[in-house]
């Protein structure tokens, strides 16, 4: 989306018809108005048939060939990456690396093959029932940056439909100019593609917030919303569309006054975009002198450049798993040190956080070669797992002690439930320090801060024992309020109940801050309450002094952290942990955020 006023002289004169208002979920904010362009995602409809004994030589082949054609379209896409200026192309060349990995000798691959010679059954069926066992896996699993990589398994999966059945790919017609691109779903190779100039913004049926369409959309400005059920059934070529990707609303055949408060909301998210923006050099210092870091959640390396524009004072939380995905074998110490090494260049001496990997049950990548538990979510997973198979943790961390040498470092351990996993952790680390220096490999001096994540309620309890054993601590918010009220978020009958403003959240929240206190030790929160403004003063008032958020909340943040007094903010925490009804707790919360002075 630029900068620029509506040109309504290109919206389409046509039969009034009434205005229609969908809802989904915005993950590019901003506001498009424009004509709706419907487009062919070129599904196909998919075939299956037995193969004679005699023929599955041949469909093994004629398979082999659709897997290697594709293969020769995606180093087409890389080298059309390499050209794109930016993190565009940058997120673009890490996405297609992933797809290359999974045409080569993947699960995927390796599944078809298999389903040809033992159920008999024609290539493009093959490809087409994997594909479903592999999205039913990760669909079920309760991460939102992991369960997203349904759309790169879905993108490979429709390129090889399409070579074996020879439908040729239907890429964007010319488009007229504030075009608004309504369609069941957009790869992240479509969304890269998309011309600012010429589109305005787009909604989809299917998508994740955390999908890498919803990360490039972002990354070229565009407004963009997902979860649209029903929009296509009622949509039409050449209609006025309005997307409101802060709200997660597409609104069709808008009326006159519709548009006027539409190109008013879109007038004030530029002006305020714009004043945000020039917080960028300013430091996060509270009214009354308190300077608060304010650091940024990494998903992937690509990221690094949202990251550097919103300001941030370094990585509060690297993600670590997109290092074993869309792939079978595991990632090795170079691999890994080239990775984090380029990240610490870019920060230019501002600190990365390294969380080693958080997975396990559920969300097991195909590399580790484990299998699942019978409760997943209480099962092997994050530093037990690496605990449990510390060839994996001792890999991670020499990458983590070579690339604390060229710039400031910290370890994040996930899932910490107990003092003696810490203890575990650092007699590893000692180990491979010990195998470094026999190498003669230059590794980081002091050794990299090992730090604890709050994430369970027996962690928060027991904060005080852990806090003596750690170097900072950081709460994950978001799995100490799933784990605190025994709800899961991804299901749809008792999400309502997840609050992180509940008593026994907060409580739990408190213990951690203070237990880091008295241990003079950092504490920093990095679950989603971290990015969202209206719980700033709330957790500075608590003693937190460090938020690490996705990177384009950063500047709404800054500016709440701007115009706060702390020892209101104080004054106000103190009353609010005295309640005991969410509500009355969520009024008062409000309340002291309505009486803020703009902290631009």
């Amino acid at each position: 989306m630029t900068d620029t006023p509506d040109r309504p002289s290109v919206l389409p004169v046509s039969v009034p018809q009434d205005e229609q208002i969908f809802h989904g979920l915005g993950v590019s904010p901003g506001v498009a108005i424009g004509v709706a362009h419907l487009h062919d995602s070129g599904k196909v409809n998919v075939p299956e048939f037995k193969i004679s004994p005699d023929g599955l030589d041949a469909e093994r082949s004629r398979f082999a060939e659709a897997v290697a054609r594709a293969s020769r379209q995606v180093s087409l896409l890389q080298r059309k990456a390499r050209s794109m200026p930016g993190s565009t192309g940058e997120e673009l060349g890490y996405l297609l690396d992933a797809y290359q990995q999974m045409l080569k000798g993947s699960r995927l691959v390796r599944g078809v093959d298999r389903r040809i010679r033992e159920e008999r059954i024609n290539a493009e069926a093959a490809v087409q029932c994997e594909i479903d066992q592999i999205v039913q896996g990760f669909a079920s699993m309760d991460d939102a940056y992991l369960a997203a990589r349904i759309e790169d398994i879905r993108d490979v999966g429709r390129r090889l439909i399409r070579n074996l059945t020879k439908t040729p790919f239907k890429p964007f017609a010319l488009l007229p100019r504030n075009a608004v691109i309504l369609a069941e779903e957009l790869t992240p190779a479509d969304t890269a593609l998309l011309d600012p100039a010429k589109v305005a913004g787009f909604a989809t049926v299917l998508g994740g917030g955390a999908s890498h369409t919803a990360i490039m959309a972002r990354s070229l400005g565009l407004p963009a919303i997902v979860g649209m059920s029903g929009l296509l059934n009622r949509a039409g070529d050449g209609a006025v569309a309005v997307i409101d990707g802060t709200e997660g609303k597409v609104i069709l055949n808008p009326t006159a006054e519709t548009l006027v408060a539409y190109r008013r909301k879109r007038a004030h998210f530029l002006k305020q975009r714009r004043q945000l923006h020039r917080l960028h050099k300013v430091p996060a210092v509270t009214r009354d002198g308190t300077s608060i870091s304010l650091q940024a959640n990494l998903e992937l390396p690509a990221e690094i450049d949202g990251v550097l524009a919103a300001g941030a004072a370094g990585v509060g939380l690297l993600r670590s798993e997109f290092l074993y995905m869309n792939r079978s074998d595991l990632p090795g110490e170079d691999e890994q040190y080239e990775i984090m090494a380029q990240l610490v260049r870019r920060l230019e001496g501002r600190p990365l956080t390294i969380r080693t990997l958080d997975a396990g049950g559920d969300k097991m990548p195909e590399s580790l070669g484990f299998g699942d538990g019978p409760n997943p979510a209480l099962g092997l997973r994050a530093i037990r797992l690496s605990l449990k198979h510390p060839e994996i943790l001792e890999t991670q961390l020499a990458a983590i002690l070579r690339v604390g040498a060229l710039g400031p470092v910290r370890i994040l351990l996930p899932m910490v439930s107990a003092v003696e996993e810490l203890q575990a952790v650092r007699g590893v680390m000692e180990q491979v320090v010990r195998r470094l220096k026999r190498r003669h490999v230059p590794i980081a001096s002091p050794l990299p801060p090992i730090g604890t994540m709050i994430e369970v309620p027996g962690a928060a309890l027991a904060a005080d024992a852990l806090a003596w054993q750690s170097d900072f601590f950081a709460i994950g918010t978001n799995d100490l309020t799933q784990y605190t009220l025994a709800i899961d978020r991804a299901d749809e009958a008792v999400a309502y109940l997840y609050n992180p403003l509940h008593p026994a959240v907060l409580r739990l929240v408190q213990f951690s801050a203070e237990a880091a206190l008295r241990a003079r030790i950092p504490i920093c929160v990095c679950g989603e309450i971290a990015g969202d403004p209206r719980y700033t003063a709330l957790l500075l008032g608590l003693g937190i002094r460090e938020l690490s958020m996705a990177a384009t909340n950063i500047p709404r943040v800054k500016q709440r952290v701007r115009c706060l007094d702390l020892v209101a903010a104080a004054g106000r925490a103190r009353v609010i942990m005295d309640q005991s009804d969410s509500t009355r707790i969520a009024r008062l919360v409000d309340d002291f955020n309505s009486g803020l002075p703009d902290g631009s």
